[in-house]
């Protein structure tokens, strides 16, 4: 079989989201060949032999292996979930300095050994090492993917869902804008089984508009919530992931909302933030730009200016 028909994705960072992430993808039966490398070399072989042991049970016969660097060369994607972890208290932001110089050494190596392929990015501030990943590996802006707004815009759709008593499936809403405290609703957008959320919620004597536009909050909350209780979030990042790698390997051109470059979409320039965009074998096909009301333009042109600031500010620190 020539290389180029077996899909290969390479992890790096064994932490929760790594471990996660590879979890989902084979259990997805996502690729063919997995390749797991981490500082910690105990820990990342641990999660290769508990992984190979469930093989038995599995879709599909993935290839998984403790690797290096090296096998970046042959990777369709390179999965970079490594980097200092959100603290209690702390937000995504507080992590730009420590991780950006984590980021310039990891990509550093993987641009060494050759690799070709996509980078999908899952550390945080993953706007911001995004963009930083762009800059240090010099490959095309289309072919670095952020997971951006996709577990964002999966938790709305949840709660969506719960709230109106339907399938998650059926709701339909996008969070964009920073992976962060300035994400944003596109309420003006959002319908439940093809009714706009708005309208649906304010017939509906037992709901309320407010109330539901009140889902933001929790939105933006949830990660704080979780690390509070279980010190880390992993499952729906994990899962979003795999929503990502799906769409590149199978060519889906599928919207899903991730960390992309803007050159000029709603208005903002040089910076990766969360929007919709059609992913595919590609990367980043496409950014597609979302009729925002005026209240939903001035949030996200914040958003980005916040995003834009603290890259200023890393510079400045001479972490880049």
């Amino acid at each position: 079989m020539k290389r180029n028909h077996v899909h290969r994705v390479v992890v790096i960072g064994a932490g929760a989201v790594g471990s996660g992430y590879a979890f989902s993808l084979i259990n997805q039966a996502v690729v063919e060949e997995l390749v797991i490398i981490d500082l910690d070399a105990r820990k990342a072989e641990g999660d290769v032999m508990d992984l190979n042991h469930g093989k038995a049970f599995a879709p599909h016969p993935t290839k998984t292996w403790f690797g290096t660097y090296e096998d970046c060369r042959d990777a369709d994607i390179v999965c970079i979930t490594a980097g200092a972890n959100q603290k209690p208290g702390e937000t995504r932001l507080d992590l730009v300095g420590k991780n950006t110089a984590i980021f310039k050494n990891i990509v550093g190596q993987v641009m060494d050994n050759g690799f070709d392929g996509i980078f999908l990015i899952a550390a945080n501030p993953v706007d911001i090492l995004t963009y930083a990943t762009q800059q240090f590996s010099g490959l095309p802006r289309e072919r670095i993917i952020g997971s951006g707004t996709i577990l964002d815009t999966s938790r709305l759709r949840f709660m969506l869902s719960d709230y109106f008593d339907t399938a998650a499936q059926n709701a339909h809403a996008y969070i964009i804008g920073e992976h962060g405290d300035t994400s944003l609703a596109v309420w003006s957008q959002a319908n439940v089984g093809g009714r706009n959320a708005v309208e649906l919620a304010d017939e509906k004597e037992d709901k309320n508009v407010e109330e539901m536009k009140d889902m933001i909050k929790d939105v933006r909350g949830a990660a704080y919530e979780i690390i509070e209780r279980k010190g880390a979030t992993s499952y729906g990042i994990a899962m979003g992931l795999t929503r990502i790698t799906n769409a590149v390997l199978k060519n889906e051109n599928s919207v899903l909302t991730v960390s992309a470059y803007l050159d000029g979409q709603y208005g903002e320039s040089d910076l990766c933030i969360g929007v919709p965009a059609v992913i595919n074998r590609e990367g980043i096909r496409e950014v597609i730009e979302l009729p925002l009301d005026e209240d939903e333009a001035r949030s996200f042109h914040h958003s980005a200016e916040t995003l834009r600031n603290v890259w200023e500010n890393a510079n400045g620190q001479g972490t880049s």
